[in-house]
């Protein structure tokens, strides 16, 4: 049985970790490079890094930051924020990333998906997906959730999956930092559409949140940020609640 995955996300800004409410009201989290490196040692699976102002301001992805994040760190380690092309990849990877995420740029030009994955292999390649439920249907949106589109949630995530994708990274933005759960219908239905790994992001709160995102979700993977920058939810306890809970998780 694969292990269900407990993965920390350091959304960067100005060289801090920072964590807001509905994509908004940022605060600062703490040093990203030493955030990592207690998240390693007390038993995360895997670690995202998002640069979340790389896209609006229009610039690449902090490698050397992404060097010293991956230098302190021994998991799998997942870097996202504007990257666009085969060169941007490179580079990251050669700094220590082992996954890429993209996300505005898929959008814009969903055949990088296809030219990522075949280059670097299906297993590099994380899309992520910003989604809002605007009068019933799940809306994806760009650039840090600011820019609306019309493309469905749904059929945006098959659409990733045929053109290589080999994982989803899918925030809901009307539950990213509330601490209410998770959008565990959505992630049921998608997981039922796709068949690739889906990382579940926005609503973690409590350890029920992280059981039910497993069980009722059906999710591979879930990321939260605050919880753990703020230490109020140990990772080592967390992941023992899942494990009496019947979650098959590493301990």
């Amino acid at each position: 049985m694969i292990s269900k995955r407990i993965v920390p996300c350091l959304d960067i800004k100005n060289g801090r970790t920072v964590k807001g409410i509905n994509f908004k009201s940022l605060r600062d989290a703490g040093d990203p490079v030493e955030l990592a490196r207690i998240y390693a040692n007390s038993g995360a699976d895997e670690l995202v890094f998002l640069d979340i102002t790389a896209t609006e301001e229009a610039r690449g992805t902090l490698a050397k930051m992404v060097y010293d994040v991956a230098e302190a760190i021994n998991i799998p380690f997942t870097v996202g924020g504007g990257i666009r092309s085969v060169e941007d990849v490179d580079i990251l990877l050669k700094n220590g990333a082992d996954k890429i995420s993209i996300n505005s740029s898929a959008v814009r030009n969903p055949s990088l998906v296809n030219e990522l994955s075949e280059k670097f292999g299906s297993q590099c390649v994380v899309v992520a997906i910003d989604a809002k439920k605007i009068e019933g249907q799940w809306m994806v949106h760009l650039v840090g959730g600011k820019v609306p589109t019309e493309l469905d949630l749904f059929e945006w995530a098959k659409e990733v999956e045929e053109r290589g994708a080999g994982e989803l990274l899918f925030t809901s933005m009307d539950h990213d930092g509330t601490k209410d759960g998770f959008a565990t219908e959505a992630l049921e239905r998608l997981s039922k559409e796709v068949n690739i790994p889906i990382i579940a992001s926005g609503g973690a709160g409590t350890k029920q949140h992280f059981i039910d995102v497993f069980k009722v979700g059906k999710a591979d993977a879930a990321l939260a940020a605050s919880v753990f920058h703020f230490g109020e939810i140990p990772i080592p306890e967390l992941k023992e609640d899942l494990h009496n809970a019947g979650v098959h998780v590493r301990l």
